[in-house]
């Protein structure tokens, strides 16, 4: 068993649409740190889910609903800090305006 660490989600702008983000592909995956910043000049809201392989993104696996991030302000989630991803499980995220909050997201990917 291998693990390395590795950026699970490179800096992006999260998508106005429930998009998934990362997907844990024939490994496991732990989550160590993910970050959202409001760069607009507005506060703005950030969801997001942990999907399983075999499921979609619902109010079940909501980890976080709604997360509001006052303009130029950032947020490190530690609602979702030390989850475990199995194989084909995933992150997923739905933001309230698309081009406001930059996401990224390192973890442990265990081979």
């Amino acid at each position: 068993m291998a693990a390395r660490s590795t950026t699970l989600i490179g800096s992006k702008d999260a998508e106005n649409a429930q998009t998934t983000q990362y997907t844990a592909v024939g490994l496991v995956a732990i989550i160590d740190k993910f970050t959202a910043t409001n760069h607009s000049a507005v506060a703005a809201t950030l969801s997001v889910n942990l999907v399983p392989a075999v499921g979609s993104a619902g109010p079940t696996n909501l980890v976080v609903k709604e997360k509001s991030i006052a303009a130029g302000d950032s947020y490190t989630f530690p609602e979702i800090v030390g989850h475990t991803l199995a194989p084909g499980d995933a992150i997923s995220t739905f933001a309230s305006a698309a081009g406001a909050i930059a996401i990224r997201c390192s973890g442990r990917e265990i081979t």
